[in-house]
């Protein structure tokens, strides 16, 4: 399928954009500029999409995403610390950001003849995210297929939707994700922190998985402290 991949620039849609690349037929990646604490996840995307030989377009959404206030990732508001199944992580929530982001994918896959559409939501995000969990990713599809009808069809491909980042990690892997070349700290800073929420979930995977973790972290022993207090169940 011609596919069009959303991509953050983070591991989990570097890796996807890699199984895609192998499995369908890649036409393009898609970034978006909401008003992050920080754009320096949008270069590893354009790398990613410079090593798979195809076009890396970032839409600009910043005027929506100011009005999207209260969030960490967003606002002048610290990013915690820990596990994302601490009620602190949900400070770095932009309200229905999935489905703005979504909504503008298939419109774009649409209009370019795309048959699908990839997004890179998995298990490990279902504590906090609503927007990531496969309730959601099946009615964006339902909603989707209402919007369009008579003018196209697209898929909304989720591999990764009832899956631990680990698993991720070891799909990067096999089909050949170079992981040092993936951002995924929210503080953007010159180094992954180690402590933030996705940087505790990264360490993690690559300890799971059983794959060498080629980041550098300014905190590389956060993680094992952060982790040993949960053993939530997720979210679905």
């Amino acid at each position: 399928m011609r596919t069009i991949v959303i991509c953050s620039g983070g591991l989990d849609s570097v890796s996807l954009a890699h199984r895609i690349a192998a499995e369908h037929e890649l036409v393009g990646l898609l970034s978006f500029d909401y008003g992050q604490r920080h754009r320096k996840e949008l270069d590893f995307a354009a790398a990613c999409a410079r090593r798979l030989g195809v076009p890396h377009q970032i839409i600009d959404i910043t005027g929506v995403g100011r009005h999207l206030t209260g969030s960490a990732l967003t606002d002048d508001v610290d990013v915690p610390d820990g596990h994302y199944a601490e009620e602190t992580m949900k400070a770095t929530v932009v309200p229905n950001r999935n489905a703005i982001m979504l909504a503008i994918a298939f419109g774009l896959a649409s209009a370019q003849k795309a048959a699908a559409v990839a997004v890179a939501v998995h298990g490990g995000d279902h504590f906090i995210y609503p927007d990531c969990r496969p309730g959601f990713i099946d009615a964006f599809q339902k909603m989707q297929d209402e919007a369009l009808e008579g003018y196209g069809t697209v898929q909304l491909l989720a591999p990764y939707v009832n899956v631990p980042k680990a698993a991720i990690v070891t799909d990067g892997a096999k089909h050949g994700t170079p992981f040092v070349e993936t951002w995924s700290c929210y503080k953007g800073g010159a180094r992954h922190c180690g402590r933030c929420g996705t940087c505790v979930e990264r360490r993690e995977a690559f300890h799971l998985a059983g794959v060498d973790d080629p980041t550098e972290y300014a905190d590389p022993d956060f993680w094992r402290a952060a982790t040993s207090r949960f053993s939530a169940e997720e979210v679905r």
